[in-house]
């Protein structure tokens, strides 16, 4: 594997998370049960980790405004435009993955 300087590192950890937030932004049928049936995360996991991230550098960020990050826009917003009902199937299929 190629040296890399943890500075170097950390842009490309900050480029593939920018990508990553804007693939998602660009696939909204792409349900956060989905995501959490599938990875285990989803868009709010993403912004769960943000606010983290920035309260551990001392910045104060609020999980509405982490959201916003990473949604493109208010989760609100972004949750009447995009977010369905999740179905009985997706609801055991969450369940039965929470369970182990």
């Amino acid at each position: 594997m190629t040296d890399i300087s943890p500075e170097l590192q950390e842009k490309l950890d900050a480029a593939t998370f920018r990508r990553l937030v804007s693939h998602l932004q660009n696939r909204p049928d792409v349900q956060n049960i989905e995501l959490m049936i599938l990875a285990d995360f989803c868009r709010n996991c993403l912004g769960d980790w943000q606010r983290e991230a920035a309260e551990a550098e001392g910045v104060t960020m609020t999980k509405d405004e982490a959201r916003e990050r990473v949604y493109g826009m208010p989760y609100a917003e972004w949750k009447e435009k995009h977010q369905k009902e999740a179905t009985p199937e997706q609801m055991a299929a969450f369940e039965k993955r929470r369970k182990g």
